[in-house]
C-alpha cells in the first residue's frame, strides 16, 4: 500500500511563502472546511471570516497556511509558523520541473525563463550548473523568499 505525502515548510510569514509557492506551482490555497468559495473570491478574506467566527484571535492567524494541487496529483504542502530561521543549508530540497524533454540550449534557455519569472515572485538565483551529459542535463539552484533552496530542472 502506498503512503501520501504532504511537504511541509517551517516558515517566518506561512501566507507570504505559500503564495510564493502557489505562484511556482500553479497549486492554490484550499478553501476554509465546509466553505464553497464562488469563482473569483478572495480566499484570504473567506479565511479571516472562518478564523474569526471560530474565535481565533487575530496575532494567531498567520500560524500556518496551505496548498493543494487543483488536479490533485502532487502532493500537499503546509507552510507553518516557526520562531527561529533557517540556519543552514536544506538536506532535502524540491527540484521543480520546468524543463523535462528539453535538451542543451533549449533546456537551458527555458530554465532560464522560468528563472525569471520567479525572481520577479521573490526568489534569489542562487547557481546555474550546465550540462554533463550523459550524467547532468543542467539545472538552476534557487532560493524561495525565506532561503530555501531549491532546483530548477
Amino acid at each position: 500500500m502506498s503512503r501520501m505525502v504532504q511537504i511541509t515548510f517551517d516558515a517566518h510569514d506561512p501566507q507570504a511563502l505559500s503564495t510564493f509557492w502557489a505562484e511556482v506551482l500553479d497549486y492554490v490555497h484550499p478553501a476554509p472546511p465546509g466553505v464553497k468559495l464562488q469563482p473569483g473570491e478572495d480566499i484570504w478574506s473567506a479565511w479571516d471570516e472562518f478564523l474569526e467566527t471560530s474565535g481565533v484571535p487575530e496575532d494567531q492567524r498567520n500560524r500556518a497556511s496551505a496548498l493543494v494541487d487543483p488536479e490533485d496529483k502532487g502532493p500537499r504542502l503546509f507552510f507553518q509558523k516557526v520562531p527561529e530561521g533557517k540556519t543552514a543549508k536544506n538536506r532535502v530540497h524540491l527540484d521543480v520541473r520546468t524543463a523535462s524533454g528539453l535538451h542543451d540550449e533549449e533546456r537551458m534557455a527555458a530554465l532560464e525563463k522560468e528563472c525569471d519569472r520567479l525572481v520577479s515572485l521573490g526568489a534569489t538565483r542562487l547557481e546555474r550548473h550546465e550540462p554533463q551529459p550523459p550524467m547532468s542535463t543542467g539545472f538552476i539552484i534557487m532560493a524561495d523568499p525565506e532561503g530555501n533552496e531549491f532546483c530548477l530542472d
